[in-house]
């Protein structure tokens, strides 16, 4: 009985050690590029799991063995970046039935062509009319929208909507994708209801595979001041139908395990290595900025990614500075994924954020209140 305690004991140490290397190796990736260090690179998707693993251990051992809690310990506080960036530890409220007068509200939404395809495909009702109220009840002064979807048909032009209906009277769009059959066009887009003074666009390498739209920005005038938008939609991993059966496989552990997770691996590693590249790029971007500045949208990637960590630079994470909890903003594979992000540069105050759960896309909106310092 003794060896068997014994034994237990040493395995569970070996474990231990082996899970804290592998979230170690997982907090590498603020620094570590996606092209060169693909493997490390996805250990940032099993960081949640690590995570849990890691405190488990340390639970464990306070109560079995105390010195050996450290190894956890010790782990859990070189990894706290990263942790902190994956959670949000703020409990206070939001009430965005009030703006401040000075405050400039931020919505940002992946509205997946407005449900257009979707709907279609299950025979399931409009959801673009519900999005659009959803949109005129925020009160927000700036949208930034990726997937974007502008039809030819002017009688159902998103756009013309949006500036007239909502009263957004400056806008810009990237118009990334144009569909020659039936004269549609994809892409970004900014709204705003200050002026805009100047736009830019920057096109992201075109390789095979590739689906990311543009990185636009927007200098707006804002009572007096210049702040600079910046919004982007960077490349998606491209799962079609049969890779989310493939991620079922893999949950379920049945017999093609293997190849479904070889198929898997292949495409995230195309993703990210084309990410990081996109990552510096944006970056590039930013730092070139004579204005306060903030960068929203889909970056197609998690909290503890090079992605993240290389595009946030010291900006602000709005989520993390003003929400509680994981904050997952893509609703498909996993209830971890907080793919969608709000960065102001520290010349912002962050007043209050809030992740808007809806149905119609297969991403959650995020709204913001950010408030200029005078001395801008």
């Amino acid at each position: 009985m003794a060896s068997l305690r014994k034994f237990t004991k040493r395995l569970s140490l070996l474990l231990n050690i082996a899970v804290g290397f592998l979230f170690l190796l997982s907090c590498c990736n603020a620094f570590l590029h996606p092209d060169r260090w693909w493997f490390v690179s996805l250990l940032a998707f099993f960081f949640p799991l690590l995570l849990i693993l890691l405190i488990g251990f340390l639970i464990f051992w306070i109560f079995v063995c105390a010195r050996y809690a450290l190894i956890s310990g010790i782990c859990l506080l070189i990894g706290w970046q990263n942790i902190h960036a994956f959670f949000g530890f703020n409990p206070a409220g939001h009430d965005f039935s009030h703006k401040d007068s000075t405050a400039i509200r931020i919505m940002t939404w992946n509205v997946r062509s407005w449900d257009e395809f979707t709907t279609r495909k299950t025979g399931a009702s409009d959801h673009r009319q519900l999005m659009m109220n959803l949109i005129a009840s925020q009160n927000a002064d700036i949208l930034c929208f990726q997937e974007f979807y502008e039809p030819a048909d002017s009688t159902k032009s998103n756009i013309r909507y949006i500036s007239k209906e909502l009263k957004f009277p400056y806008l810009f769009f990237s118009r990334d994708y144009y569909n020659h059959s039936n004269k549609s066009q994809n892409g970004v887009i900014i709204f705003s209801k200050y002026p805009i003074k100047a736009t830019s666009q920057k096109h992201f390498t075109r390789e095979n595979g590739t689906s990311a739209e543009s990185i636009i920005s927007a200098d707006i005038n804002i009572r007096g001041k210049m702040i600079r938008v910046f919004t982007t939609h960077l490349q998606s991993v491209l799962f079609k139908r049969k890779d989310f059966r493939n991620v079922e496989i893999i949950r379920n552990a049945e017999d093609s395990m293997l190849e479904a997770s070889r198929s898997i691996v292949k495409k995230l590693k195309s993703a990210l290595s084309l990410r990081g590249y996109q990552a510096d790029t944006v970056r590039n971007l930013l730092d070139r900025s004579p204005y306060p500045q903030f960068i929203c949208g889909d970056f197609n990637d998690v909290p503890n990614s090079y992605t993240y960590f290389h595009i946030r630079g010291d900006r602000q994470d709005a989520f993390i500075a003003k929400c509680f909890g994981i904050g997952r903003s893509y609703v498909n594979i996993s209830p971890t994924l907080r793919i969608d992000y709000i960065l102001p540069s520290m010349e912002f105050k962050i007043l209050q954020t809030m992740k808007l759960t809806a149905p119609y896309s297969d991403h959650h909106a995020l709204l913001t209140d950010l408030q200029l310092s005078d001395n801008q």
